[in-house]
């Protein structure tokens, strides 16, 4: 059965999943990435983007995720379209990878991003990588060179930092430095394994 001692990771733009992601799997925790699953999917539906959005959304022969987030940037209807296409494959790949990992019987790690705002995923646990908004805007100003307005735009396009706080089972803090992320990861790492 798929998703048994699955955990779902997930977070806003710029709280620090990744960072979390690399500290939780040095204390042993097994990862299926979405958005890795997310990136093989594409290239594989190359043609089908090619019909949907047009040449433009390939640069040398590759997929080019840049482009096609201009593309659907704003653009409900287009979005929706690549989401029809994605999504059921995205879902079928990580069940696949879900029931390999129930087989071994111990809790792992399934980091989906929009994890709360798809609702589509029957997992009941789940782990936020909070930091407060004005850190997270900040983060991201500095992190991938946008105008505050641009980040603020990002940030708002996903559900609120807030919100999915509340309705986390564990909750990661990254406010601090690396010393208290690692501290918080060690702290949630300890109330899973009691939890399964």
């Amino acid at each position: 059965m798929a998703f048994k001692y699955a955990v779902a990771l997930t977070g806003g733009i710029a709280t620090g999943k990744s960072s979390a992601t690399m500290l939780l799997s040095l204390f042993g925790f097994r990862f299926i990435d979405a958005d890795k699953i997310t990136h093989a999917i594409l290239e594989q539906q190359h043609q089908k983007l090619i019909e949907l959005f047009g040449e433009e959304v390939i640069t040398g022969g590759k997929v080019n995720r840049k482009a096609i987030g201009v593309v659907i940037f704003g653009n409900l209807e287009k979005k929706r379209s690549l989401e029809q296409l994605l999504h059921p494959l995205i879902y079928a790949e990580i069940e696949r990878q879900s029931e390999v990992q129930d087989k071994f019987g111990n809790p792992y790690i399934i980091d989906i991003p929009l994890f709360f705002e798809t609702n589509r995923y029957p997992i009941n646990r789940s782990m936020v990588v909070y930091t407060p908004i004005e850190k997270q805007l900040e983060r991201l100003i500095k992190r991938d060179g946008f105008s505050k307005e641009e980040a603020l735009q990002r940030i708002n396009a996903q559900m609120s930092i807030e919100e999915k706080k509340q309705k986390a089972t564990y909750l990661i803090d990254n406010s601090g430095d690396l010393k208290a992320l690692q501290d918080e990861c060690d702290r949630v790492k300890e109330a899973i394994l009691a939890d399964f």
